[in-house]
């Protein structure tokens, strides 16, 4: 598989991005679609090396040009800094897709946990803004609603890929200097007002995970809002 690193300008500075080819090569005789990825950590841990498989993994199977991004991390880049690069990555990506062989017009996001959060805060800022265009959100497992109420965090409080100890360290890492009780969208997208209007969304969770239920309520409000969503509980 073709791969190539890039830096681009952040808002703080620049932020490093590494792009795959599928097999289908940099465009033959069709543009290719463009995912922006976006990595999983608790938004304090993880880059472009720990996901480079699932980066890989995404342009292989979904026949896909992919961008994953090395976004700022909690503690020293706490909210709203993750939000930032997500945004500044997705708009330049669109703006220079066709430089890859990449067809902006066929713009995806994906990301697992903290990540499944920033594709779901892009689509969100996306629509918002007018553009840039997102056509699908691919959400493994997200962290969407900021709730410690909800079922899943007490049934998977010592569940052994993420347990409570982790969840609340990275709560207070990326966000303790926040008003949980009251978040915004950009950092909790299932407790929006309005969901009218996001793109068409697959949403992935693991029965033994505290976000279990964040995904699923995600997905509810999703659907009640008239988005097509598909939801997979493993």
């Amino acid at each position: 598989m073709r791969v190539e690193d890039h830096v681009i300008e952040g808002p703080e500075g620049p932020i490093p991005i590494r792009v795959y080819w599928p097999d289908t090569g940099s465009a033959g005789d069709r543009p290719l679609p463009v995912t922006v990825f976006f990595h999983g950590g608790g938004f304090a841990v993880g880059d472009l090396d720990t996901h480079d498989v699932t980066a890989r993994e995404h342009a292989a199977a979904a026949d896909t040009l992919v961008v994953s991004v090395g976004y700022r991390l909690a503690p020293e880049n706490p909210y709203p800094a993750a939000v930032e690069d997500a945004w500044a990555a997705t708009r330049w990506v669109s703006e220079n897709a066709g430089r890859f062989g990449a067809d902006a017009s066929r713009l995806a996001v994906a990301g697992d946990s903290a990540g499944g959060n920033l594709a779901a805060v892009v689509s969100h800022l996306a629509r918002d803004n007018g553009g840039p265009h997102v056509s699908f959100q691919l959400l493994w497992y997200p962290a969407t609603m900021w709730d410690s109420s909800l079922p899943s965090y007490t049934e998977n409080a010592e569940a052994p890929m993420l347990d409570q100890t982790a969840m609340e360290a990275f709560t207070t890492w990326y966000a303790g200097h926040m008003d949980l009780e009251n978040p915004p969208a950009t950092l909790a997208p299932g407790r929006a007002s309005d969901l009218s209007g996001l793109p068409p969304t697959y949403i992935a969770v693991a029965e033994h995970d505290p976000l279990r239920d964040d995904g699923v309520h995600y997905a509810e409000r999703l659907t009640e809002a008239g988005v097509p969503v598909e939801l997979h509980n493993a």
